[in-house]
């Protein structure tokens, strides 16, 4: 789940709004700047240490489900490949059905597998939305708190001095603010139908 791209981006809008008043102010401001381990909270906050372990179990989950759709299918297809090789390339009638439904079967536990990886994804991305959602706001407040304009993730800089570095706090404020997240993302929106196209008037006869 430590996926940071998302939280990165989402930091460095907070250091560009809670830097906004100070721009208007003077063209060029001398800017304080702060630093956060996202790494960090995202393996050590209270919430995140939850959900990371929530995830794993429906991680092997999936690749159990996975592993179960397969096995059967792979004795199948070693059978059905021994049976063409045996009829020379030329199935007859019977084999023919058994080749068409072990492709059906193939095509419908593929589909089920990807089903299911497609909710753990969203899923993965739920928590990270949670987690980004509350804690950008943490970040600005303990930021300004600090006197800072800017707010770096840890992760983009090459040196920082540890004076600078305010993941202590964002962690601890993180924690009683978001002691959880919900593992379960709101099912997709469904595409809406298109309205039916209105009746066109029968033609007239002269």
């Amino acid at each position: 789940m430590r996926n940071t791209k998302t939280l990165l981006a989402a930091l460095a809008v907070a250091g560009a709004t809670f830097g906004a008043g100070a721009a208007a102010a003077q063209a060029l401001a001398d800017a304080k700047v702060a630093v956060v381990d996202v790494d960090r909270i995202m393996s050590q906050c209270t919430a995140c240490v939850a959900a990371n372990g929530q995830l794993q179990q429906q991680r092997t989950a999936l690749q159990t489900f996975a592993q179960q759709q397969g096995q059967p299918l792979q004795g199948e297809q070693t059978s059905l490949e021994a049976a063409v090789k045996a009829a020379a390339g030329k199935p007859d009638a019977a084999l023919s059905t058994r080749i068409q439904a072990f492709q059906t079967r193939a095509q419908n536990a593929q589909r089920a597998v990807s089903e299911r990886e497609q909710t753990f994804q969203r899923n993965v991305q739920f928590v990270q939305q949670q987690i980004a959602q509350k804690m950008v706001p943490v970040v600005q407040q303990i930021a300004q708190q600090r006197g800072a304009s800017v707010a770096i993730a840890r992760e983009s800089l090459l040196f920082s001095a540890t004076s600078v570095d305010i993941t202590d706090a964002v962690l601890a404020t993180l924690n009683q603010q978001l002691p959880s997240v919900s593992v379960t993302a709101p099912p997709p929106a469904q595409p809406t139908a298109p309205a039916p196209a209105p009746a066109q008037p029968a033609p007239t006869g002269r």
